[in-house]
């Protein structure tokens, strides 16, 4: 085991973890690299054109090399991954979970369907539901937003991009995405309830675009979410999943992984209200 590698176990409660998006267009090697240094818990891996993370084999060498777990799979289902895994959908949230359980990481994430993809939204809600009940592994859909532009929003994505009012066995919360929704974060993770799986942590303006901003950087309850997160005993995992893309160096890359980190450690760690151990 690499020094600095994380001793948490996969699928326990409290845990937090890096998004290999989050060091993007660095590797996904450098990302378990960056996360086993900084002291993140785990990895959520996002399929990408980066052949390592298509690659089990790979990624099984990372995590044991860096003594890091891999607590999530994000499957290739964003634009700039159509062609990742094939072009079949549910080929490739098969293969997202055949990944997950080799690699012991007990979530899927995936993005509810495009519209143009009418036969795969057809069924999407019975078919996650359907393959959620043939495995451990948690298929958390994640919320997504419309397209905003002179005063009109469209739908991208089907049968919604919000995943509230569907029947979905587990969700992903991304903060990033209720900013660009002008979505109530706070309200969404009510009515969710125990279907509330997953956290992408990041922030954002109200801009009609995902910013992902390191969080307290924006103007989403990202402190207020992890603290009553805390309180409920959250039994998920927290990925921060920041855009870094504009660091100057690897060195401000860094500084931001580590602001992220430390403010979700510290306000999913003690929320207010509730007394210490000590």
């Amino acid at each position: 085991m690499a020094p600095g590698g994380s001793a948490a176990r996969p699928g326990s409660g409290g845990l937090i973890a890096l998004s290999t998006a989050s060091t993007y267009p660095e590797s996904t090697a450098t990302s378990f690299e960056m996360a086993a240094r900084l002291g993140y818990d785990g990895v959520e891996i996002m399929v990408w054109t980066d052949p390592v993370s298509q690659d089990p084999q790979a990624l099984r060498r990372l995590r044991d090399y860096h003594g890091i777990p891999i607590l999530a799979v994000h499957a290739p289902c964003l634009l700039l991954t159509q062609r990742v895994w094939g072009t079949d959908p549910w080929a490739k949230l098969q293969r997202a979970r055949s990944v997950a359980e080799a690699l012991e990481a007990p979530t899927v994430v995936v993005h509810p369907p495009f519209r143009w993809q009418r036969d795969y939204a057809r069924e999407f809600v019975a078919g996650i539901d359907r393959m959620a009940g043939e495995t451990d592994v948690r298929f958390a859909v994640e919320n997504m937003f419309p397209l905003r532009a002179r005063g009109r929003e469209v739908s991208a994505y089907a049968p919604d991009w919000s995943p509230v009012d569907d029947e979905y066995r587990h969700v992903t919360l991304d903060l990033s995405h209720t900013s660009v929704s002008r979505s109530d974060a706070m309200a969404m993770a009510d009515r969710l309830g125990d279907r509330l799986a997953h956290i992408h942590m990041a922030d954002g303006t109200g801009l009609a675009k995902d910013e992902h901003l390191v969080p307290g950087r924006g103007t989403q309850p990202c402190a207020a979410l992890l603290e009553r997160l805390a309180v409920n005993g959250f039994d998920g995992t927290v990925v921060v999943e920041i855009n870094t893309r504009r660091a100057e160096s690897r060195d401000q890359r860094e500084a931001d992984l580590a602001e992220a980190l430390a403010f979700t450690r510290l306000n999913l760690a003690a929320p207010a209200g509730v007394p210490s151990a000590t």
